[in-house]
């Protein structure tokens, strides 16, 4: 099957992602979030994180190995270029979490702003709209940053008016079979008591109870 032949996977796209100077900025908040905590001190790299089954190292890996394939799709939408595999990526010696994440939102920049509005965007099997991955991506980066930071007794600001949209992209998208442990994907959802933020029941919708601790 040629990229052009995988299927269209029927996601939204939030207004915001519609909006390239909103969509822009909040992805320079999130991103720049991400960056303070994307290094971790070799003492804390064995700490438990809430995504279970892995570690604080582990899941630094996988945090940035996956923003790198997010970031290639939307700069190469079509796939010419081939994937990294995120899931085998490792940071380098000497090489800094900061700089894989300041590299990675410059290019998310570009594509903003140079990709049409609705263009096709391959990913692993299926294809999504520039708007959908964005969302995804926002999502993604919104919940790792915070599992990031809270492993590793470090703060983390969610940027205001981003989990709003990626919180509507996920609510629209994850079905039952895409949580449980055999997918890989999501927890079961954690009742968000009244009052929470729109940030907290981001957090409750993927699995996340907002009040873990290492402790």
């Amino acid at each position: 099957m040629t990229t052009d032949e995988l299927p269209v996977f029927p996601a939204p796209s939030p207004s915001v992602m519609s909006d390239n100077e909103a969509s822009s900025a909040l992805f320079e908040a999130v991103l720049t979030n991400l960056a303070a905590v994307a290094d971790i001190d070799p003492s804390s790299a064995a700490n438990p994180t809430p995504c279970e089954g892995f570690d604080v190292a582990a899941l630094q890996s996988h945090v940035l190995g996956w923003l790198q394939f997010f970031a290639a799709a939307l700069t190469d939408p079509t796939g010419e270029a081939g994937r990294l595999d995120p899931d085998a990526w490792k940071l380098a010696d000497g090489q800094l979490g900061a700089d894989v994440v300041t590299t990675a939102l410059a290019d998310i920049q570009h594509a903003i702003r140079d990709l049409p509005e609705g263009e096709l965007v391959v990913m692993a099997q299926a294809r999504m709209t520039k708007g959908a991955v964005l969302a995804m991506a926002l999502g993604e980066y919104l919940t790792h940053g915070w599992d990031l930071s809270v492993s590793t007794g470090q703060a983390w600001s969610p940027a205001e008016g981003a989990a709003e949209p990626a919180l509507e992209f996920l609510q629209a998208t994850v079905a039952p079979e895409y949580r449980g442990p055999d997918t890989g994907f999501f927890d079961t959802e954690v009742p968000a008591p009244d009052g929470t933020t729109p940030f907290e029941q981001l957090l409750c919708f993927t699995g996340r109870d907002p009040s873990w601790s290492t402790s």
